[in-house]
């Protein structure tokens, strides 16, 4: 039940850009179920290599039509409350103790290595390029 006045969490399915993907959806499928009927006719009149494209492409439909199931379960999930983010990361916790993903707050001391400090000088040039040109030209900052 909802809360008198607030607005119900399926209302998200109508939105235009859901709609969008609710009617990219329906053409797939029934557009990969026909396919698969032209392989059928197709390999009814010989063609051995269409009798496994014939069984394919209703999977594929299949396939569709679950990962569209679960699109919509998440998005309820996410929406309800449910969360986006894990609170613990799965990988980290099957690794042994002291073995984990850690983010270096201060870099190595790589004043002994000059090899290791002319490629250091070379990333950080590079990211300094990326940052000022990177995707302007294309409209993204």
């Amino acid at each position: 039940m909802e809360a008198p006045g607030s607005v119900p969490v399926w209302r998200f399915l109508i939105k235009p850009r859901w709609i969008g993907w609710h009617v990219l959806m329906v053409v797939s499928f029934w557009g990969m179920l026909w396919l698969g009927d032209w392989q059928l006719r197709r390999a009814l009149s010989g063609n051995g290599l269409s009798w496994a494209y014939t069984f394919e492409w209703p999977l594929f439909a299949g396939f569709a039509v679950v990962f569209w199931a679960k699109t919509i379960r998440d998005e309820f999930r996410i929406r309800r409350g449910g969360g986006e983010a894990l609170e613990t990361d799965p990988v980290t916790e099957a690794l042994p103790a002291g073995i984990g993903i850690q983010q270096v707050q201060v870099p190595g001391d790589d004043a002994g290595d000059e090899e290791l400090a002319r490629y250091n000088r070379y990333l950080a040039r590079l990211n300094d390029e990326v940052k000022g040109t990177h995707g302007k030209r294309y409209g993204f900052r």
